[in-house]
């Protein structure tokens, strides 16, 4: 049996772009630096295996990312890869500093409340904050009684084990109030 493809999304394909069969991408990473130096990425529809294709070049415009691929010469043969996600395999995705998560391990992760004996519920998603300036993130976490939004904090997720999928948490006073 087949190994089953774990990648990581670092851009979504928007349009085509110029006459030479390159693309725009949305950028959906964190180090759009590292989109300039790939030189093979997978492309997914979400429904078949991702397929590797050859970067001939990748440049950042505009707040999007520009990729030029292999054996891609016109307007039409680039039109073919609109809404395709450009992956890179799990495994190769940037080691991130300790203490820094990725939104992907965060999600699936059940929440417990220190010294509880069962957990409040499981994060969904985690939403970013601020408009200029980003804030403290919040975890969508889906509970029995209904969503909860808990700060993605240090004084209030103290022991995050993203492996174990656990993320412990001290609620401060008030928060259940806020949340039903």
């Amino acid at each position: 049996m087949a190994a089953t493809w774990q990648g990581v999304t670092l851009a979504r394909i928007l349009r085509s772009r110029g006459r030479i069969g390159e693309v725009a991408a949305q950028i959906l990473t964190d180090f759009p630096q590292r989109l300039t130096a790939l030189r093979e990425v997978y492309l997914s529809d979400g429904k078949k295996p991702p397929r590797s294709i050859a970067v001939r070049r990748c440049w950042l415009h505009k707040g999007q990312a520009i990729f030029h691929f292999e054996g891609v010469d016109s307007i039409s043969a680039a039109e073919v890869f609109v809404g395709l996600e450009i992956q890179l395999p799990l495994s190769e995705r940037v080691t991130l500093p300790a203490g820094l998560f990725f939104i992907s391990d965060l999600k699936g992760c059940e929440i417990w409340e220190h010294g509880a004996a069962a957990p409040l519920g499981t994060v969904r998603d985690v939403l970013p904050t601020g408009v200029d300036s980003p804030g403290t993130p919040l975890l969508v976490v889906d509970a029995a009684q209904g969503e909860m939004l808990i700060p993605f904090a240090e004084e209030i997720c103290t022991g995050i084990n993203s492996a174990a999928r656990r993320i412990e948490v001290v609620l401060p006073e008030g928060l259940r109030g806020l949340n039903t």
